[in-house]
């Protein structure tokens, strides 16, 4: 059995010590924040601490922090030569504290807190500067029923931009597509089989192929029709920018 410690409450902190208390392999045997009101609803389930001095030896550690808080916490990890790993899509694993074994447990995708995630549909990017540590994390991983891949920090930083636009940025356009909707008194709900599809196309085919609409065909009356529906110039603008962009992409003519 593989001894971890959480380091963090949020998303990613939270999916991970519920689907490893689903496992033969794993035991989460300490979870840690700076304030344990976020752990109260797990601590009959899971010692938990606030303190860093208070952590109890485990074979990793895993930081589920902010970007922008995983050197400064690990610098603080009051032990060395253990294996901490953290769970970022962006960070290097270079800027993991140097007295520590360092690696990253990077799972490509969304978490919700209120929305459930099966692991067998979250690939694991998995990186270690100590080889040997490497089985040790792989086996984590598998053991969540994760497809595992290794990947460099480049890699990782790389497939994180991708994921930027691919989850954050489309849903940003559902979120437009939704206002628009609600405007006219129309229903969103009737594009959801339409965004379905658009999902389920590029698992079969590429992207490029899978390219419809208006700008793709250069249907320059519907085009310009859709633009003066469009009440908002922040919406005129993101139209004309990624009608721009698919008409770059196959070949037509700019607007």
């Amino acid at each position: 059995m593989i001894s971890v410690v959480i380091l963090g409450a949020g998303n990613v902190a939270t999916h991970l010590f519920k689907a490893f208390n689903k496992t033969n392999e794993v035991s989460v045997i300490q979870w840690y924040n700076r304030t344990l009101d976020k752990l109260k609803p797990y601590n009959k389930q899971v010692n938990t601490c606030d303190n860093l001095d208070d952590l109890v030896d485990a074979d990793l550690y895993i930081l589920t922090v902010s970007d922008d808080s995983i050197a400064e916490l690990s610098s603080k990890l009051p032990f060395e030569n253990k294996l901490v790993v953290h769970t970022s899509g962006s960070v290097g694993v270079y800027d993991l504290d140097k007295k520590l074994k360092r690696g990253v447990l990077y799972p490509l995708q969304t978490f919700s807190m209120d929305a459930d995630v099966d692991f067998a549909n979250v690939p694991i990017c998995i990186e270690t500067i100590d080889k040997k540590s490497y089985p040790l994390l792989k086996k984590v991983a598998v053991s969540l029923g994760s497809p595992t891949k290794r990947v460099n920090s480049d890699q990782r930083r790389t497939l994180h931009l991708a994921a930027v636009y691919v989850n954050n940025f489309t849903n940003q356009l559902y979120r437009i597509a939704h206002e628009i909707t609600e405007s006219e008194g129309a229903e969103f709900d009737m594009l959801k089989p339409l965004i379905l599809e658009t999902a389920k196309k590029v698992q079969d085919i590429s992207p490029y192929m899978a390219q419809t609409g208006p700008a793709k065909r250069n249907d320059k009356k519907t085009i310009n029709a859709h633009l003066k529906l469009l009440q908002k110039q922040e919406h005129k603008d993101i139209y004309k920018l990624l009608t721009k962009s698919i008409q770059n992409t196959h070949g037509r003519k700019k607007l």
